[in-house]
């Protein structure tokens, strides 16, 4: 074996035992592009491996999908995909694990009017409100990480030979998911557990307030009372752990609903929905959005928080040391999941249902009334750097400092 299917080898064992935690007669749903096929064949033998009693693999096409965007008659953009909708439900509600494979292109809807993506969206979400609602509160495994393609490649190595391209994503990614260390899993042990330590300390502080302060940022974020930190793992309806994003280098709670205020500028672009947006801030009051700007891609931005009556207002507030693995590498990959484990990051959109004592097993009406947010979205943007100050806010109303200029201070 050589050395890169070595490294490929851990990499899959690591999205099926510690991503996914797949347990012996589980079924797996695998969502992957026809970019991800030797990864995603490989992911396939290790769940059966561990005992998988099937897998499903769900594939993709860029090209397809592109192509219904430029061809398609609009109203098939308003179309519900009730069936596979349907599909991934009944998976959800039956426990099986599902293990998604990334590998888009950041530009792959660039030029297709916003109405159409919004629409399809929109469409989307409407149908998927019961698997957020399973999928949001943990209560089946699932995991993500990512694969290589050309358009995604070309844009995070412009100037590089293209022949090259694809293998310098492939080496990027197996450092930062630990795969390059021949005991990948118990690197991983030791990162989580730092994770949960750092999540620990958060959750006895049980701040009122987190105050963040950087050039373009005087933000007041209030926490709801009995909010949880999160970090690396999280544990299932069946009380089995799993780990959702590879990499993660965060840990969050959810913000409350009209508790936030002031302004706060991205530091990252945001790739969303197919396209870039850049050079963007907003400003909020009680909660809501009530301003955005962006140098490149406003009408992108103004769509997403239009998205519906949450998608205005925040649903996660993300901790990341500005010198993390991914930060470090001096790389900006065009995708939430690498970019946001980069830096600090909050998200539009709905909350996590953990993130407060007991909201796993609460209705949406229980944790509105704790004060976490409800959306069809949830899009992470990131808004750390090297010169990000935050402070925690106690009931008494006295400060101390979490992060100093982008780094822990504890």
């Amino acid at each position: 074996m050589n050395e890169f299917a070595q490294k490929l080898d851990r990499y899959a064992e690591l999205i099926v035992k510690i991503g996914a935690n797949v347990q012996p007669g589980q079924t797996v749903a695998v969502n992957a592009s026809l970019d991800s096929v030797e990864l995603a064949r490989l992911v396939v033998r290790k769940a059966y491996e561990a005992g998988a009693r099937n897998v499903k693999v769900f594939w993709t096409d860029e090209v397809v999908t592109r192509l219904k965007y430029d061809l398609a008659p609009d109203e098939v953009f308003l179309e519900e995909p009730k069936w596979s909708a349907a599909e991934k439900l009944e998976l959800a509600r039956a426990g099986a694990a599902s293990i998604n494979l990334m590998s888009d292109d950041p530009d792959l809807l660039s030029g297709v009017p916003g109405e159409r993506i919004a629409n399809a969206q929109k469409a989307a979400s409407s149908v998927m409100k019961d698997y957020r609602v399973l999928s949001r509160g943990f209560k089946f495994s699932w995991t993500i990480a990512t694969s290589p393609s050309k358009g995604w490649a070309d844009k995070v190595f412009p100037d590089a030979p293209e022949p090259e391209r694809i293998g310098l994503l492939w080496d990027a990614i197996f450092k930062l998911v630990r795969a390059d260390r021949e005991d990948t899993l118990g690197a991983w042990e030791t990162h989580l557990s730092e994770l949960k330590r750092r999540a620990d300390i958060l959750n006895a502080k049980q701040y009122r307030a987190l105050r963040y302060a950087a050039p373009g940022t005087n933000l007041t974020i209030e926490l709801p009372a009995d909010h949880v930190w999160l970090g690396g793992r999280k544990q299932n309806a069946d009380g089995v752990w799993f780990v959702p994003n590879l990499p993660t280098e965060e840990v969050y709670t959810a913000p409350k609903r009209d508790g936030v205020r002031g302004t706060v500028s991205s530091t990252k672009p945001l790739s969303y929905a197919g396209q870039i947006i850049d050079g963007f801030s907003f400003e909020f009051e009680e909660g809501r959005a009530i301003r955005t700007s962006a140098a490149r891609g406003a009408d992108t931005l103004a769509t997403l928080v239009q998205m519906d009556e949450g998608a205005a207002y925040l649903g996660e507030v993300a901790l990341v040391p500005h010198r993390s693995p991914i930060s470090d590498s001096g790389l900006l990959f065009y995708k939430t999941l690498y970019d946001e484990n980069a830096s600090c990051h909050l998200a539009v959109g709905g909350a996590y249902s953990s993130c407060v004592a007991g909201g796993a097993d609460m209705s949406q009406e229980e944790l509105s009334a704790r004060g976490l947010n409800n959306s069809t979205v949830h899009t992470d943007f990131m808004v750390g750097s090297g010169e990000l100050d935050i402070f925690g806010v106690a009931a008494d109303g006295s400060e101390e400092q979490v992060f100093v200029k982008g780094a822990w201070a504890f």
